[in-house]
């Protein structure tokens, strides 16, 4: 007996529960505006050096007339970096050949540049020059906002443990609305970064509480459905960021647009129901006790705050309770082999798969396809997709799904770096197949990492592992800049990296309807003895192979006749 029964006894998956659930998971429409937000606040419009006295419209007229200032790229269009130091007007009527024409000297933009607002009416690239020299500055600045949340998910994981889910949640919720809020109001890129990183640890604060809050209220037999339902709130998500953007186009309307709504989160927020079974764990029983009543009542079970007391809720935590007294830290995780092993292992698989999704998903504008569209159709795989990891997963088990997800993935990414750049349909459609399966991905470690994990441990290995996630997410948009060096080596890298994963996932057991361990002696029980019968096994054959042949060696007549051997 324990406290699922209860949750049984006040309704199970009652109104209640569809309230809740509900409430919480609308957030998540907003939280992959978060994540994904520089694909177009940090939007890079066509742009060239400004030239005084000329106009800034960029048409046919005024491109032929560019000619005399700026020189071509290597594609036959206008550099972005460069102008010549002296007009050239005679480069407007004479043919001479682009060879000729680099010869001529050239400058940096001392005066600044003119961009292009067709694609993005401002962004901050346009507004502070992140161009050129500075354009590693576009990157720095996502892989700024994933060290917050890199830090908000240490910092907010201790801080609900010790003061709750709720006023945890609460405060994410009125932290990431008005430090959001105040970020489109920067006045430079250093501030804007600052907030992004405040911002970023608000995101983490709201999405580990909040899915702590729905599991702590929902009944076992129904956690996997209500769990894969709520991801696509966070899926359908991607596609509302896309219609924000580009009905706006204006980072700072675009910026206020995803965080103002948060108000509104903070303001029904309170109407949550603290977790009961944290409030028993931490000697507050009457106040759960209070909350199961009025669970009671809300799923139309009036009856059940007669018979649920204090003594019954006690009695049923009791096991909770004592399990609980054990402290366990991160290095339980690496104490033992196969707890060392396993760790290890999703590690890099949680890094990989991070890294190469927000590799995909972080770069829209590389595939020369409208940067709004590419969003709804990166958005809409994630619904297949997750279907697909469903299926995969119920029938050939997650090890296998783990690894071809990643293997797959790297071999899409790499063939696309042999599709030329003029066959946009082709590397658009590769791109979509490519982060379709690191979502499926995505789908899969976190059951499986759930699953190899014993109960006493579960959720310290959960956060562990996936602070390697938010490694990966910080390191994606860095290596973008490696295209400098050579326009293939970012996909070299992100695909590189998703092929160890994918290898190194087949060195994790499989956990497809075995129970969940409860300790960390019985991972390291289970494993061993499924090991070591595989070596009896083995040893039983070599042994059954030996005896065979001391037989046929001492019977004469299979020594003489040669037939016999052969039947």
């Amino acid at each position: 007996m324990g406290f699922a029964d209860l949750l049984d006894e006040v309704g199970g998956f009652g109104r209640f529960q569809m309230i809740h659930v509900t409430l919480l998971s609308i957030p998540g429409l907003l939280m992959a505006s978060q994540n994904l937000l520089n694909n177009f606040t940090a939007g890079v419009p066509e742009h060239h050096c400004r030239i005084p006295n000329v106009t800034t419209a960029m048409n046919d007229s005024t491109t032929t007339l560019l000619r005399a200032f700026i020189p071509l790229d290597s594609s036959l269009t206008l550099s972005k970096c460069s102008r010549y130091k002296d007009t050239q007007w005679h480069l407007i009527t004479d043919k001479l050949s682009h060879g000729n024409a680099t010869e001529l000297q050239t400058e940096g933009c001392a005066d600044g540049w003119t961009y292009d607002k067709s694609e993005f009416i401002s962004s901050i690239v346009s507004e502070w020059d992140l161009v050129c020299t500075l354009r590693p500055l576009k990157q720095m600045s996502q892989t700024i906002y994933m060290g917050g949340v890199l830090t908000g998910a240490i910092i907010f994981g201790g801080l609900s443990d010790r003061f709750g889910r709720k006023a945890l949640l609460i405060w994410s919720y009125f932290q990431l609305a008005l430090l959001g809020s105040f970020t489109a109001l920067a006045p430079s890129y250093v501030v804007y970064c600052i907030f992004r990183f405040l911002t970023g640890m608000s995101v983490s604060g709201v999405i580990l509480n909040a899915v702590s809050l729905k599991v702590e209220w929902i009944p076992t037999k129904t956690r996997t459905l209500v769990g894969t339902l709520s991801s696509f709130f966070f899926t359908f998500g991607q596609m509302v960021l896309a219609g924000v953007a580009y009905s706006l186009r204006d980072w700072r309307k675009i910026q206020m647009a995803v965080c103002l709504p948060f108000f509104i989160f903070f303001m029904y927020s309170w109407w949550f129901s603290e977790s009961a079974r944290w409030l028993v764990l931490n000697g507050r029983s009457e106040e759960a006790l209070k909350l199961l009543h009025r669970v009671a009542k809300i799923n139309g079970k009036p009856e059940m705050t007669e018979k649920i007391t204090l003594e019954e809720l006690e009695s049923h935590m009791q096991k909770e309770v004592q399990s609980s007294k054990s402290i366990y830290t991160v290095f339980d995780l690496l104490r033992t082999p196969t707890m060392r092993k396993i760790s290890m292992c999703l590690m890099v698989v949680w890094f990989s798969t991070s890294f190469a999704y927000y590799g995909l998903a972080m770069d829209l504008q590389k595939f020369g396809v409208n940067i709004y569209l590419m969003q709804v159709i990166f958005g809409a795989v994630d619904f297949p997709a997750k279907l697909v990891a469903l299926l995969m997963l119920s029938f050939l088990g997650r090890r296998l799904t783990q690894g071809a997800c990643l293997l797959v993935s790297a071999s899409i990414i790499f063939a696309n770096i042999f599709v030329p750049e003029d066959m946009q349909v082709t590397r658009t459609a590769l791109a979509v197949l490519g982060k379709g399966f690191t979502s499926a991905s995505f789908t899969c470690v976190y059951l499986f990492t759930g699953e190899l994990y014993p109960t006493v441990i579960r959720q310290t290995g959960m956060g562990f592992v996936s602070t390697m996630s938010r490694i990966g997410s910080m390191a994606a948009p860095a290596v973008l800049i490696l295209d400098d060096i050579l326009p293939a080596l970012p996909s070299i890298v992100y695909g590189g990296s998703a092929v160890i994963a994918g290898l190194i996932a087949f060195l994790l057991p499989e956990t497809l309807n075995i129970p969940l361990p409860d300790t960390i002696d019985d991972v390291e029980e289970k494993w061993e003895k499924k090991n070591n019968t595989a070596e009896d096994l083995a040893l039983q054959d070599v042994k059954q192979v030996g005896g065979a042949h001391e037989e046929n060696n001492s019977t004469p007549a299979a020594e003489a006749n040669p037939v016999l051997l052969n039947s």
